[in-house]
């Protein structure tokens, strides 16, 4: 990776924190990005600090999709960003107003010590609470200081009433005058003691006065009164489960000088009630998508949250991953749900990607998608038991010839199948771009009947089929094809059933190849050598060979 000058200059600049006094008060605002950059690469979390509780633009924005080989900001400096964002409100340097982390976080664990997605909504939620703690401080200190003033005043009245007592009669009649003046005045109020226009707003909401001029919604109204006290807007992708729950329900719900708004979801293991008051409390023009994984939701609670979702008009994605939704054990009312489900899907108008995890809705399918007004882009469907109907109707669906990604693994498919994936694939070839048929039975003749189908999509630029029972010669014929894909770029390959110790079942399931140890008496490197001299007779550098399962990453290759 090759450096500018600017990024070389600025890390040179922020590696001693001993001088920052010197050039942070003379840095120009063009260059305070760059800084701030070279800090998160070099892991100084102080001079992460100093950058930001003075950040001279309206908007700062961090995270996004990190570039290969690049590695997420270490825990601390992260900490010392949202230390001196609390900093900052009081600190009249700074402009800031929206701060950005979406995608900031990392994997636990990882190198240079990432802060995980839990352990980030944590940390916001705590700054949110905090930064309403210390303005409430400050608002009691204020106060404070403005009775402290204003017996002053009365003390000097009093000291002056006495003097004109003492001095006669023209002392009297300067206080008499004093008086006057006073009395023309009027009472001081309360409203004169309080000083700003954001704390004379919060104390007329406190009290129940309806702001005059303020048109629209009661929910319109009660949003704009609770931003008129907002500093600073946080923007980030929140992960919430049941240790995190109250804490992410407090933060929401708190009025102060940071507001917090969510643009993914992801929430684990929490009943559908929690769900309900986390949407009930989040920003509705923030949130662009919703992952819940491993809540007992069953048909009934998806359709309780569906009408909930179709508040948020910026919703595009909707991710269900194990929520123990089994239409076949539901029987009394089983169709009334299933067109609930399907009322509640119609109304996502902005609906893009659909992510459905272990469901176990065969049959189906026809109910899920008929309904979505706008053809989808991503479409995942692993583990779903589907039925031929599913792909058949799947095929013919207004959803196939748009379709950027679309997931099938472990799905069994057969020879009563292959008619309509060969029809998908060819609705889809202009446009499909990942595809993953991994785990879903496919041998060498299955392969067969799928590879000229396979071929013709040109746009194609991964390819995963692992856990398939494919023979060495299924494999080559698999590299073959692939080698004439202009587009494709990563492919994930089974290992043969060569590769196999003794003893593995004619056609083995997914699980079965999963958990079949490998025979170590072979040389296993004998596999990927010889698919790849079939690359370099076909004169395919630029496609990436796999059989590491575990490391996949599709994204690598956008």
């Amino acid at each position: 990776m090759v450096h500018s000058l600017v990024s070389l200059c600025a890390r040179e600049v922020v590696s001693d924190h001993s001088s920052s006094p010197t050039w942070l008060r003379w840095v120009p605002r063009e260059l305070y990005g760059a800084l701030l950059e070279a800090a998160f690469a070099c892991y100084r979390p102080l001079a992460v600090g100093e950058l930001v509780q003075r950040w001279p633009e309206r908007t700062l924005r961090l995270g996004g999709r990190r570039k290969t080989g690049q590695i997420a900001p270490s825990r601390l400096c992260i900490q010392a960003l949202l230390l001196a964002v609390v900093r900052g409100l009081a600190d009249q340097r700074s402009a800031l107003q929206l701060l950005d982390i979406c995608g900031l976080q990392g994997d636990e664990g990882g190198m240079g010590d990432p802060m995980g997605g839990w352990s980030l909504t944590v940390a916001l939620c705590t700054m949110v609470i905090q930064a309403k703690a210390g303005a409430q401080r400050a608002q009691r200190k204020e106060g404070e200081r403005e009775r402290k003033r204003f017996s002053a005043l009365e003390r000097d009245r009093d000291l002056k009433r006495e003097r004109g007592e003492r001095t006669g009669v023209k002392g009297l009649q300067d206080d008499e005058t004093c008086r006057d003046k006073t009395a023309s005045k009027g009472p001081i109020s309360e409203k004169e003691l309080i000083k700003g226009v954001r704390r004379r707003m919060e104390m007329e909401r406190k009290r129940g006065i309806v702001v005059t001029g303020l048109k629209g919604s009661k929910l319109e109204t009660e949003e704009k009164e609770a931003d008129c006290e907002v500093l600073v807007h946080v923007r980030a992708d929140l992960f919430v489960n049941a240790r995190s729950w109250e804490r992410v329900r407090v933060a929401l719900s708190t009025s102060g000088p940071l507001k917090l708004q969510c643009r993914y979801l992801r929430v684990e293991e929490i009943s559908v009630t929690c769900i309900r008051t986390l949407l009930n409390q989040l920003p509705h023009r923030t949130l662009l998508g919703i992952d819940i994984r491993y809540s007992s939701l069953g048909v009934a609670g998806l359709a309780e949250l569906l009408p909930l979702l179709s508040t948020f008009p910026e919703l595009n994605s909707l991710r269900l991953h194990y929520c123990n939704l089994d239409i076949r054990r539901n029987n009394l009312g089983q169709e009334e749900v299933l067109r609930d489900l399907s009322r509640g899907l119609a109304n996502l108008q902005e609906l893009r990607q659909l992510s459905l995890t272990a469901l176990r809705l065969p049959g189906q399918l026809r109910v899920l998608l008929s309904s979505l007004p706008q053809p989808l882009e991503v479409l995942e469907l692993p583990y779903l038991s589907l039925s031929p109907a599913d792909l058949a109707y799947l095929s013919c669906s207004h959803h196939v010839s748009s379709l950027l990604q679309l997931d099938l693994s472990e799905n069994c498919l057969d020879e009563t199948t292959v008619p309509s994936i060969r029809r998908l694939l060819s609705q889809a070839s202009s446009s499909l771009q990942h595809l993953s048929l991994s785990g879903c039975g496919l041998t060498d003749a299955l392969l067969g009947l799928l590879l000229p189908s396979l071929g013709g999509c040109w746009a194609l630029k991964s390819l995963a089929l692992a856990l398939n029972p494919l023979s060495m010669a299924g494999l080559v014929d698999l590299v073959r094809m692939a080698a004439r894909m202009p587009c494709l770029r990563q492919l994930l390959y089974p290992n043969p059933l060569e590769d196999y110790q003794p003893g593995l079942p004619n056609l083995p399931s997914s699980t079965q190849l999963l958990e079949w140890p490998l025979d170590e008496s072979s040389d296993i490197s004998i596999t990927s050598n010889q698919l790849s001299k079939v690359l370099m007779d076909s004169e395919r550098s630029d496609l990436f060979l796999t059989c590491d399962l575990l490391n996949y990453d599709k994204d690598l290759v956008d």
